[in-house]
């Protein structure tokens, strides 16, 4: 299991990769200005979705590393 810091070091580079420098600061903003309920948000995540279709995708993004 990562620690808080590499997640937060390893998101903004995603970030950035993604979508450049500026527009990744943007994103940031963005998501701090929001109010965002993160266990709201995780009641619907996978809310149409089968613990093997889950499980078959996390293998997948996986396999991607």
């Amino acid at each position: 299991m990562l620690t808080d810091s590499e997640i937060k070091k390893k998101g903004l580079k995603v970030l950035i990769e993604n979508l450049g420098n500026v527009d990744a600061e943007k994103f940031v903003r963005l998501l701090s200005k929001e109010p965002f309920d993160y266990t709201a948000w995780q009641d619907v995540l996978w809310e149409n979705k089968s613990v093997k279709q889950v499980s078959d995708q996390a293998k997948k993004y996986r396999s991607k590393e």
